[in-house]
């Protein structure tokens, strides 16, 4: 991509056509978005590197941020990546156990010892709970967070076996604190976040642990476990161009305007394709020729890599329950007009 196109503090704008977009296909979306998509409150579509389309709805605009669910984890998988190639981690198959040598429940238990990281990135790790039934609700009334999920770790079933789970990606975030001695919060403002040019996050701390302060109204900046660790699953506020600039990082492979800020091997490790279709925290998709990952999160939040035609959409929502899927947005709206 060419030097003078990475976004500084401003965020470089392109005609559409410029930038090899169809514009009169474009102008078709804003409609679409008001009469079936209409929680979306901001969408940003980088194509070579410029904000080729930028709209917002609802009331916001560029600098109000917003709580993107589980796009989280794939910040998070970054940032574990940063970890390993400063040396603070040794690599994804360390063992889980290695991180909290205090833990002493069933520590021999034959499973649970074997569970590495890459378990954790890939959502194989085995719980005593059924696919996409997690008791999120329990963990949250949990006065520690990390010992809940050791303690469930290993249990029911073998490692391998896809299960997605919100606690394993925060047992991520605690240990990337036991790693490098900064919450993940810190870690990013000081190796992602700021390099970038995205928005720091201060630390607001909690009011309380109650539904709103975890997942409704009164998030702000980074959600924390009462011990002070980052949600590694969850809680993470960023703008539509913070959701952008991340993904355009991811994009061109960790490079940021001739810095590696995570290793190239690491993004195409975390994004290769696996039979669950889910990378490192991403979710990979195939269809009719186009390859992408995606940093999902409920609502429909999402920041969607096409690699092969230099395509970011950075989608912001507000929170409701069963929206329309993204990907049907992107696919027959965005990607026609490439």
């Amino acid at each position: 991509m060419p030097e003078n196109v990475w976004p500084s503090e401003a965020w470089p704008a392109a005609d559409p056509e410029s930038v090899g977009l169809n514009a009169e296909r474009l102008m078709g979306l804003e409609p679409e978005i008001t009469e079936n998509y209409g929680n979306i409150n901001g969408i940003v579509i980088v194509k070579n590197g410029a904000a080729a389309y930028e709209k917002y709805f609802n009331g916001y605009g560029p600098y109000e941020a917003h709580h993107v669910a589980s796009v989280t984890k794939s910040i998070v998988s970054v940032l574990v990546g940063m970890a390993i190639d400063s040396g603070f981690i040794q690599n994804a198959d360390q063992k889980i156990l290695d991180f909290f040598p205090e833990y002493s429940t069933e520590r021999d238990h034959p499973v649970k010892k074997e569970i590495t990281l890459r378990h954790l990135l890939t959502m194989t790790a085995p719980y005593p709970f059924e696919d996409w039934q997690e008791p999120l609700d329990k963990l949250c009334t949990q006065p520690d967070w990390v010992e809940y999920t050791l303690n469930m770790l290993g249990h029911q079933g073998e490692p391998g076996r896809f299960k997605y789970s919100t606690s394993g990606a925060h047992l991520l975030s605690a240990i990337l604190t036991r790693a490098t001695g900064q919450s993940a919060r810190a870690f990013a403002n000081e190796r992602l976040f700021g390099p970038l040019g995205m928005k720091v996050i201060p630390d607001y701390g909690m009011e309380g642990y109650g539904f709103e302060d975890l997942f409704g109204a009164k998030v702000k900046g980074w959600v924390t476990d009462p011990q002070g660790n980052s949600t590694g699953g969850w809680g993470l506020t960023l703008t539509p161009r913070d959701m952008a600039r991340f993904g355009l990082l991811c994009l061109n492979r960790g490079t940021w305007n001739g810095r590696s800020l995570v290793s190239e091997h690491w993004m195409l490790e975390s994004t290769a394709m696996t039979p669950h279709h889910y990378g490192y925290l991403w979710w990979l998709r195939e269809e009719d020729g186009v390859v992408a990952y995606m940093a999902m999160g409920d609502g429909g939040n999402i920041i969607c890599c096409v690699p092969e035609h230099e395509l970011v959409v950075a989608i912001a929502s507000g929170f409701m329950m069963n929206p329309r899927d993204r990907w049907t947005l992107i696919k027959e709206w965005i990607l026609p007009a490439k």
